[in-house]
């Protein structure tokens, strides 16, 4: 359980950030909710084919849920894989408004 409290207090300190600056879920609801959805959905899909080729087994761990969404697939695995998706677009959407608010500030201080 402390793996999954763990996650979702992320996930929660990332809409945090996201609320305040704008940056990814409240610029564009829609297209944000989809893309993290099949970014998520993809990743589920990997898993699951690692796992059925053997690649990919759960352990047991007093840490997790024990809750399973397949065979040797934990639920914390798909909260997992959301943080990523949702962090990785925080991080990128972040890099490329910094870029933006940078380039601007130049073009004002540069200009007469």
């Amino acid at each position: 359980m402390t793996y999954l409290l763990t996650l979702l207090a992320l996930i929660g300190c990332m809409v945090l950030l996201d609320a305040k600056y704008r940056l990814f879920v409240f610029a564009r609801l829609l297209p944000a909710l989809a893309s993290l959805t099949a970014g998520t959905c993809i990743f589920l899909i990997w898993d699951v084919m690692a796992i059925e080729k053997g690649i990919f087994l759960h352990r047991e761990s007093p840490l997790m849920t024990g809750v399973m969404l397949g065979e040797q697939l934990p639920l914390e695995e798909a909260f997992f894989l959301l943080f990523l998706c949702y962090q990785t677009m925080l991080l990128v959407n972040g890099a490329l408004a910094r870029r933006a608010h940078r380039a601007k500030t130049r073009a004002g201080v540069e200009a007469p």
